[in-house]
């Protein structure tokens, strides 16, 4: 470990798909640096890849986000965590117990099985966009609506409501203040509270996961409400936040990269591989947050009891012992064994589900709308800023 001064963590992105400028000493110290967080408590930041790998392997670290020294790296994640949160914010065996309900229902299998129907919904949104035609802006008419719909038929829930959930997840991820958060909160809560009573009273249950929650383990009382209530509304806030960021900012990088836009449009056939790298140069989820429950020796120090250590998966992604260029996109790389979903017992849940829509959704856009560009000068395009799932909050095209 290389000693340097504390860096302020998380900053904004100067560039939406690089990160913050300021990181710089957080990429030459790898693989381990200290850092400030926004309420001044000093946290240790893993920026190196296998490093990374083994710490979020290690179940000294905790991800027990109601204990009352966990780490919190802004204002809005400390007023979220104050209620338990499924699957992100626990540690075995009550993860562990979670994870296992749920795996049936996002393994390659379902996902590949899911691929028809998330085509659909892509050439769909597509052939609004051809009759509304252009200019557009893609994520309210794209990015944002293909994912919203996938994760509302997978999980049972209406996608009429979906106004009503898009604008709650962007103030529980986005703020601005703790009060926006807690009342988001309280109203997915209320949401889900009642969405339970109809499913309940309906005499056949539908095929999604929320009814197979509520009609089997409710009822059998495997799961008490309140955890069909947090496990629902993590599903549904995850599955369309991340993947419509992911489809958003994608896209703008791709069209930023002409020459892999080419590349990409000659063979289709490089899209799994254009997915992995884009998931690794973007990191959209940067910082995840973990305690120390135990004393911890690690690149040459000791991490001990109770501090807080955070992952960059923007700096572990772009570790230059692991990716030559890092900065570069390469769809010719070995890039599948990035962080971008984590790793370990945390790992995303819903990874298989994500690839398929954005292969699908990029392939899409590029082969319907082979003249697809930016519509506004790029530098003016307004993206999220760095305490928050990295994207894109406009994106205005032409084709």
């Amino acid at each position: 470990m290389t000693e340097t001064e504390p860096v302020v963590f998380p900053q904004d992105r100067t560039c939406p798909y690089h990160p913050p400028a300021a990181y710089e000493p957080l990429r030459a110290a790898r693989p381990l640096a200290r850092v400030t967080l926004y309420d001044g408590r000093p946290a240790w930041l893993v920026t190196g890849h296998a490093l990374a790998r083994e710490l979020l392997s290690d179940q000294r670290l905790s991800s027990e986000r109601t204990h009352p020294d966990f780490p919190s790296p802004t204002e809005r994640f400390a007023a979220a965590a104050k209620r338990r949160i499924a699957l992100l914010g626990v540690d075995d065996p009550e993860h562990r117990t979670q994870r296992r309900r749920m795996i049936p229902d996002f393994t390659l299998r379902r996902a590949a099985a899911l691929r028809p129907r998330i085509q659909r919904i892509v050439d769909e949104r597509i052939d609004v966009l051809i009759a509304q035609g252009p200019p557009a802006e893609l994520v309210n008419a794209f990015a944002l609506p293909v994912p919203s719909m996938v994760i509302c038929a997978l999980l049972g829930v209406p996608y009429a409501d979906h106004e009503f959930f898009e604008g709650q997840a962007r103030r529980l991820l986005r703020g601005p203040t703790s009060a926006d958060i807690t009342d988001a909160r309280d109203q997915l809560d209320a949401y889900f509270n009642e969405l339970i009573d109809r499913k309940q009273q309906q005499s056949q249950p539908g095929d999604g996961v929320l009814d197979e929650l509520v009609h089997q383990r409710l009822r059998a009382g495997e799961m008490d409400r309140e955890e069909v209530v947090s496990l629902a509304t993590v599903l549904l806030v995850a599955g369309h936040e991340t993947t419509a960021n992911m489809i958003s900012l994608g896209t703008f990088t791709l069209l930023r990269h002409p020459r892999r836009l080419a590349e990409l449009r000659a063979d289709p056939g490089l899209l799994p591989a254009a997915v992995e790298e884009l998931l690794r140069l973007l990191s959209i989820a940067d910082g995840l947050v973990r305690r120390a429950t135990r004393d911890i020796e690690a690149a040459g120090t000791t991490i001990r009891a109770g501090d807080a250590v955070l992952f960059s998966t923007a700096v572990v992604n772009r570790d230059e012992d692991v990716y030559d260029d890092p900065d570069v996109l390469d769809f010719h790389r070995p890039a599948r064994h990035h962080v971008a979903f984590g790793f370990g017992i945390h790992q995303c849940l819903g990874q298989n589900l994500a690839r398929a829509e954005m292969e699908i959704a990029y392939g899409a856009l590029l082969t319907r709308l082979p003249g697809l560009r930016l519509a506004a000068p790029p530098e003016e395009i307004p993206f999220k800023p760095g305490d928050t799932i990295q994207g894109m909050l406009e994106l205005p095209v032409t084709w």
